[in-house]
């Protein structure tokens, strides 16, 4: 019998999904024979708000050090690491000397995690500054060319990001195998393939971002704020079933990444419940974690009441 490959999942929501991230952690803990075997978590992606160098969506607001550290210790004390959303797709080199976005990369300079980039002009500078920090190719890059793409693989990156219109592209899912291990995969992205205007929305967000205008009301002609469900997300062209991850596993790919910024709770809930959970038990551990979120939240309202 071949050996069971280990299986990372990359989480979405670094600080706004915290709580549900972490009761998922200990929940995987407490009763690992309700999850897929082999399957563990691989990184929580995100950003802190306000931070000028985050990309694929505009986060506003601000958090001070302790509650950074806070953040960061959510996740490492388990030894999963926070990946940073470095992504912003407008960097200029006067961007990467911003205080606060130095403060949370010396913060987070443990060894441990990571970073997603875009613009080389950011990556050359972590990789000057910061080389503790293992880097991911952005899949804002809309890199679909096969050259372009191959290039990008040999470079020295930890992961590169599939974009999601590959994800079915046989002809590059075999080229790709040889170097499977190095490859990330969207499974329940909620865009449509081939949409024309999804690298515009990605500038648009990163410009947003850069100049803390939180007024834009970017037209999207596949976006629908009545269809944020994962039931919808289901429905989608791009959207990947267990059983394809399974023959995606076989063929080598290892980490799989769950698509969640942005979006409601309940549907990062059902994703992970979809994907990380046995069938059987998605029910039993709906309810546990339904119940810890709303237990620990009555005693951080009851504290904050002190």
């Amino acid at each position: 019998m071949a050996e069971k490959r280990e299986v990372y999942w990359h989480l979405p929501g670094l600080c706004y999904f915290r709580l549900l991230n972490q009761v998922l952690i200990n929940t995987m803990k407490d009763y690992p024979e309700k999850f897929r075997e082999g399957y563990r978590i691989g990184s929580v992606y995100g950003t802190i708000p306000g931070a000028i160098w985050n990309g694929g969506r505009a986060v506003f607001g601000i958090s001070n050090k302790a509650e950074i550290e806070r953040v960061l210790h959510t996740y490492n004390q388990y030894g999963i690491p926070a990946r940073f959303t470095w992504s912003n797709s407008l960097l200029e080199e006067k961007h990467v000397y911003d205080t606060y976005c130095n403060m949370i990369m010396k913060l987070g300079d443990n060894g441990l995690n990571q970073a997603i980039v875009n613009r080389p002009v950011l990556e050359e500078y972590i990789r000057r500054e910061y080389p503790g920090y293992k880097l991911i190719s952005s899949t804002t890059k809309r890199m679909t060319d096969t050259k372009l793409l191959a290039e990008e693989v040999a470079k020295d990156y930890f992961l590169v990001v599939l974009d999601y219109d590959l994800n079915r592209k046989e002809e590059v899912i075999r080229q790709l195998e040889p170097v499977a291990g190095k490859i990330e995969i969207l499974v329940n992205e909620i865009c449509y393939p081939g949409c024309v205007k999804r690298a515009e929305h990605y500038r648009e967000e990163s410009r947003s971002q850069l100049e803390f205008d939180n007024r834009t009301d970017f037209r999207c002609p596949n976006h629908s704020r009545d269809n944020r469900t994962f039931e919808e997300c289901m429905k989608r062209p791009a959207f990947m079933t267990t059983d394809e991850v399974d023959r995606y596993i076989e063929r080598g790919f290892v980490n799989f990444k769950i698509v969640g910024r942005g979006l409601p709770q309940q549907f990062v809930l059902d994703s992970y419940l979809y994907f990380l959970v046995k069938e059987e038990h998605r029910d039993f551990i709906r309810r546990h974690m339904v119940d810890t979120i709303n237990q620990l939240m009555t005693a951080q309202r009851s504290m904050a009441k002190r």
